[in-house]
């Protein structure tokens, strides 16, 4: 989290950093269709977002997450919870302090109340996944 953090330091004002968000979310791969169905549909989310986990291992095993939204802000949004989460063991997971962090960028301040609920609805959903 703290590469993401020195990253948006380096980022001017709030236009910098939403043009920033976007640009993230626009490498994001596309998932297949047979993702995009009710079972992986992030519930909560004012855009339409999916999301989907593989672990590895059996015993605390490391998950790997994919996803991708409708909406290019809310694409950007999940890169950045991919980049936190994904690669990650379940323990470590379960530990990670996301409001300080969402904070920290800026994120609560200048995003919508809808996009900060659908923000806080995908990392729920992450942590549904890594059980």
């Amino acid at each position: 989290m703290r590469e993401i953090l020195n990253e948006f330091s380096m980022l001017g004002d709030w236009e910098d950093r939403y043009a920033y968000i976007i640009d993230i979310g626009k490498k994001i791969e596309p998932l297949g269709e047979e993702y995009k169905i009710a079972s992986y549909k992030v519930m909560g989310c004012s855009s339409q977002a999916w999301i989907v986990s593989e672990k590895i291992g059996s015993n605390n095993p490391t998950l790997i997450f994919t996803a991708e939204s409708d909406s290019y802000i809310v694409k950007g949004l999940i890169a950045l919870l991919l980049r936190v989460y994904s690669g990650k063991k379940q323990d470590q997971i379960e530990k990670i302090e996301i409001k300080p962090f969402f904070e920290e960028l800026g994120l609560k301040r200048y995003l919508s109340p809808s996009r900060s609920n659908g923000f806080f609805s995908m990392v729920q959903r992450i942590r549904q996944l890594s059980l």
